[in-house]
Formats: C-alpha cells, sequence, structure tokens
C-alpha cells in the first residue's frame, strides 16, 4: 500500500486527507508544525482500532512528524528521519493566506515575504528534501495545494500576496515537473476548491471532504502525461 507524505496536515484539508487514506488503508506520514498541540491529528492516533473509527482499514498506519516548512534545520530533521523510506505521494498541503493588510494601498510587505516563504518557497524546497524518498517508488507523485487565485487566466483584485505567491508556485511545479520528467516524478499544482474551512469561511462553495475526496482521487488517477499541468479538485484541468 502507497506511503503518502502530507504537510500543514493538523487542520482543514491536510487532517480531511489523513482521515480519507487512513479509511483507505494508505501508509500516512502526517506533518505539523507543532505535534504535541495537535490534538485533531493526535486524536487518530489513539481512535485507530477502535469503535470510533469502524471504517478504518487494519493496514492502515499513521505517523506524525514535526516540520516547520520555512525551517531549513526542520526540513533537514525531516529528511534524515526518513531516510531510506519510500514515499509514493507527497502532498504540499501546509500554506497561508497571509497578513490583512494585502491591498494595493494597504500592503504589509514583511508579512508578504513570509507568505512566499510558505506558499511558494516551502513546497520546492520540502519536496527537493524528499526526493531520494520519492525516487523509491514506481509511481511517484508530487501534488501541491495552490489556487485558481494564482491562475493568470482569472481577472481579480486585491489579496495581492496570496495570489501572487499562489501564481508563484504554480510556476515553480511546472518547472519541477519538466526537470524531473527523467526521473519519472510526476509533479502538478492542484485547486481544492473554494472550502469551508478557517481560510475558505463557512459561505464556501464546498465542504473539507468534497475537495480532499477530489483530491485523492486526482492523485490516484495521474498519469506521467499530466504531469506539469494545473487540476481542479475534481480532476478537471483549470488554465493557468
Amino acid at each position: 500500500m502507497e506511503t503518502v507524505l502530507i504537510t500543514g496536515a493538523n487542520r482543514g484539508i491536510g487532517l480531511e486527507l489523513v482521515k480519507i487514506l487512513l479509511r483507505e488503508g494508505r501508509k500516512v506520514i502526517a506533518t505539523c508544525r507543532s505535534p504535541e498541540t495537535a490534538v485533531d491529528l493526535r486524536g487518530l492516533v489513539s481512535d485507530m482500532g477502535t469503535d470510533a473509527t469502524p471504517d478504518a482499514t487494519p493496514d492502515a498506519t499513521l505517523d506524525i512528524q514535526q516540520l516547520e516548512v520555512t525551517d531549513s534545520t526542520s526540513i533537514d530533521a525531516l529528511r534524515a528521519k526518513l531516510s531510506g523510506v519510500q514515499i509514493d505521494v507527497l502532498i504540499n498541503n501546509a500554506g497561508v493566506k497571509g497578513s490583512e493588510h494585502q491591498s494595493l494601498k494597504h500592503m504589509d510587505v514583511d508579512a508578504w515575504r513570509h507568505t512566499f516563504e510558505v506558499n511558494t518557497i516551502a513546497p520546492f524546497q520540502v519536496s527537493m528534501a524528499l526526493l531520494e524518498n520519492l525516487k523509491l517508488s514506481s509511481r511517484p507523485r508530487i501534488i501541491t495545494v495552490s489556487s485558481q487565485m494564482g491562475a493568470l487566466s482569472r481577472a481579480g483584485s486585491g489579496v495581492y500576496a496570496y495570489r501572487s505567491t499562489k501564481a508563484a508556485v504554480n510556476k515553480v511545479m511546472q518547472l519541477m515537473a519538466k526537470d524531473l520528467d527523467s526521473e519519472g516524478i510526476i509533479v502538478c499544482p492542484i485547486h481544492p476548491g473554494w472550502v469551508q474551512t478557517d481560510m475558505g469561511g463557512a459561505s464556501a462553495d464546498i465542504t473539507v471532504n468534497e475537495s480532499a475526496s477530489g483530491i485523492v482521487a486526482l492523485m490516484d488517477s495521474l498519469t506521467k502525461e499530466q504531469s506539469g499541468r494545473f487540476w481542479n479538485w475534481n480532476g478537471e484541468e483549470h488554465p493557468w
């Protein structure tokens, strides 16, 4: 059974991905900044094999690891811990919306830099750190949760930091797909939909389960021919 590593797995889409994958019997490595305070994520470990998770598959395993995606030391520590461990799918899910001040006339530039670190640089750095793990798989995939708000094909205004960092990570993933093609590694950014999370709000279009279920289905169906393209959570291709 495949092993899937998910960053930002303690809440929202990341946590729902963990739940779905465990029900399907996958081996999940779930990372977050502070595992000791990730109550919902840690609760999944204690619930496994009990009546609290009646759909859980006996083969499922959950390994929770600490990772601060903007900290090179933390990334290196994770790489060392996972040395020799096969990873079939890396889901770069950790991300931030950024400061409340990211409009034309009110921009928090320091927060903008941090948003780039989390949303753009970290997915690249984590992917490179775990490249040897991915090479151990017969069908390695790198999926980065992006956003259609970063698509140049869509007009919009405001939210400069978030939009620009997602546009940038889309390009990073497109380039990685080309450079890793000879290694047989599939690389794709995915728009998760407008999701009812803390970031998306209660009035968003789809539930967390709908988004995460779609991402898992797409993850399972991706082919090498689809690498380097931008996808919606529902399997439809999204224009750049």
